[in-house]
């Protein structure tokens, strides 16, 4: 009896080799799992393609809320951006899928787990450190860390011999992989670092120029550090971002290019669009600024780079980020309220922000008259201040 593989299966190039390199070459009952994070593609399709590609069973599952909720939520209460630009819509969906492949593969009784990564990307990482961190004793196969084919080309002219419909081609081969977070973009056309992406990849946004020449306000909810409305509706987590990256792609906002260090140690280059988590980055913010101590905000400022670091590199299932999220997670425990919005060809600024535990107090911040504050103090806290500069 063959061994049984769950392969991580998007349907895209990739992962359509991989299920037929894993039953013809090495002979693997393969069953597969397709992730749906509000990508928007036609999952019965997906699935049907697997079982016409091999497989002998397939998972699909919406795992959308729970993407959003548990795992794009917390690096929003962390203002987590890699490298100051990149808000890890990749990053934070590998350990998702991964965890589901584990728990598949202990309900089939799969010994091997599998996935379509490169072995010069950063997601080979963020799909085993998960796999070992919850099952140490499974056994995974890379293929793209095996097999004899060396690029994406090669690749196709796999499919077309199998006759595997793929969704690119070798004048377009770039490749993208989307949530409801981001979709991103790399490889081919995109790996000249000064090309400018042509405009005619980007699924979500439009172009700033061809944005709206009017601007739209929105306001969005905030209970705890999480949004929970916008314009005054209440909606789940998946609904909610989806909504907003909608109203956000519409003007514009959300596109960047950026040059990043992965964690296998190269430069690469990456397109991303992810219009309504900048909105929410820009929101969450404004309502810290009202609603944090000083120097909670500090911290939380001082340990961004390390937590967007660690989820960049995998380590989402890791002791250093449980104790990381459980701080962040306290922290917000007074961010509630609401923030107003304008949204204008490919830039979002905040017009207002409002809490019920706002620190912010009128009459301490006032440069009209006041009798709460006496300005003389101020001359013994700058002495004190300037003592070891006057030393020096």
């Amino acid at each position: 009896m063959a061994e049984k593989v769950v392969l991580a299966y998007s349907g895209g190039l990739d992962t359509s080799i991989i299920l037929k390199w894993l039953k013809e070459e090495k002979g693997f009952d393969v069953i597969a799992f397709v992730a749906d994070l509000g990508q928007g593609e036609d999952m019965e399709a997906c699935r049907q393609k697997a079982i016409d590609t091999g497989a002998s069973k397939v998972y699909v599952e919406d795992l959308s809320e729970i993407f959003v909720k548990d795992y794009v939520f917390p690096i929003m209460r962390a203002n987590a951006r890699y490298e100051d630009l990149y808000f890890l819509g990749t990053s934070i969906a590998r350990p998702l899928i991964a965890k589901r492949q584990i728990e598949i593969a202990e309900k089939e009784g799969a010994c091997w787990v599998s996935h379509g990564a490169t072995g010069k990307g950063n997601d080979q990482v963020r799909f085993e450190l998960t796999y070992y961190a919850l099952k140490p004793d499974i056994k995974v196969i890379a293929p793209w860390r095996e097999w004899s084919f060396n690029s994406r080309e090669s690749l196709i002219d796999y499919a077309k011999k199998h006759d595997i419909p793929i969704p690119v081609s070798k004048a377009k081969p770039y490749s993208s992989d989307g949530n409801l977070l981001h979709i991103s973009y790399e490889g081919g056309i995109l790996e000249d670092p000064w090309a400018a992406a042509p405009d005619d990849i980007f699924q979500i946004t439009v172009s700033p120029e061809k944005a709206p020449d009017k601007p739209e306000v929105i306001e969005i909810e905030f209970e705890s550090g999480d949004p929970v409305a916008v314009n005054g509706n209440k909606m789940t987590p998946a609904c909610l971002l989806n909504n907003l990256n909608k109203i956000a792609g519409a003007h514009g906002i959300g596109r960047v290019d950026i040059v990043e260090n992965r964690f296998v140690g190269m430069k690469s280059r990456g397109v991303y669009e992810t219009p309504g988590g900048t909105v929410l980055h820009v929101a969450h913010r404004a309502l810290e600024t009202l609603a944090l101590d000083k120097e909670v905000m500090y911290l939380k400022d001082r340990i961004m780079p390390e937590y967007a670091r660690l989820v960049y590199n995998g380590f989402w299932f890791s002791p250093e980020m449980e104790l990381l999220n459980g701080m962040i997670h306290k922290s917000q425990k007074n961010v509630t309220g609401t923030v107003k919005l304008k949204l204008y060809k490919g830039l979002c600024s905040v017009l207002g922000r409002k809490s019920p535990n706002s620190l912010y107090k009128t009459d301490l911040a006032t440069f009209e008259e006041d009798m709460v504050y006496d300005q003389r103090d101020a001359e013994g806290f700058i002495k004190l201040n300037a003592l070891r500069l006057t030393v020096r």
